[in-house]
């Protein structure tokens, strides 16, 4: 699995848009058989600026298989206007350092 992170800064007069484009776009990344996992997340202390998570299946899975196909040109054409508001667009992967307080409490007992 790989994780691509995109961060925006966008304009004020340009958040509702963006955020209803991205509800769009949205529905072409559950149509990919490449896409895990999205979320569309805002800043708190800096509400002009926005971070996308995707989960990827693999890089290629991302750049050959979901960039060439027609769920990429969906996705696209709703997002497309945004390109000049990245700020960051890189693929990380996992490591071994990872925690969850998820079933924390059941396992616990054991």
């Amino acid at each position: 699995m790989v994780i691509e992170y995109i961060r925006y800064k966008i304009a004020d007069s340009k958040q509702e848009q963006f955020l209803s484009d991205y509800r769009l776009a949205s529905e072409s990344l559950m149509r990919s058989p490449h896409c895990l996992a999205y979320e569309l997340t805002r800043c708190g202390e800096e509400p002009d600026h926005f971070v996308l998570r995707l989960e990827w299946d693999s890089y290629e899975g991302h750049l050959q298989g979901f960039r060439n196909s027609p769920e990429f040109l969906d996705f696209f054409s709703h997002v497309r206007l945004y390109l000049t508001d990245v700020e960051e667009m890189h693929h990380y992967e996992m490591t071994d350092v990872v925690g969850s307080k998820e079933g924390a409490s059941a396992s616990a007992g054991e």
